[in-house]
């Protein structure tokens, strides 16, 4: 039997965090959950993810991106999924237009909030077996 790819679930919305594990767990993934920017970082230091779905906007506006840098700059081989309500909320829209707009954009896929299921596995499933 194969071990589970390991993934990292960072929310501060208990729902959503419980939300996107439950999905993972079910799918097969093994999960760990942090409950922010810090508790992930700290995480970071003894748990090495296959996998990270991070939301953007934690303990301040920008935590996603700065915690997807982090994980990164750690495992550059990790893929990391950025969840984010901020178009439903602001109206901004943060997929950039080309690829050299993008690159200052760390996380492999940013998906909105709510997320589908099917749209968060399908997306997980890509990332891993690439």
């Amino acid at each position: 039997m194969d071990t589970p790819k390991k993934i990292l679930v960072v929310d501060d919305d208990i729902d959503l965090l419980e939300q996107v594990s439950t999905i993972l767990t079910g799918d097969g993934y093994e999960v760990r959950q942090a409950q922010g920017q810090e508790e992930a970082e700290e995480l970071l230091t003894s748990y090495i993810p296959d996998l990270a779905v991070v939301d953007l906007m934690m303990e301040n506006m920008d935590s996603g991106f700065v915690l997807c840098h982090d994980i990164k700059k750690l495992y550059p081989g990790t893929p990391v999924i950025i969840l984010t309500a901020v178009q439903a909320a602001t109206g901004l829209d943060f997929k950039a237009r080309s690829a050299e707009a993008g690159s200052w954009v760390k996380a492999d896929v940013l998906l909105d909030k709510p997320v589908r299921p099917e749209q968060l596995k399908a997306e997980v499933r890509r990332l891993l077996a690439g």
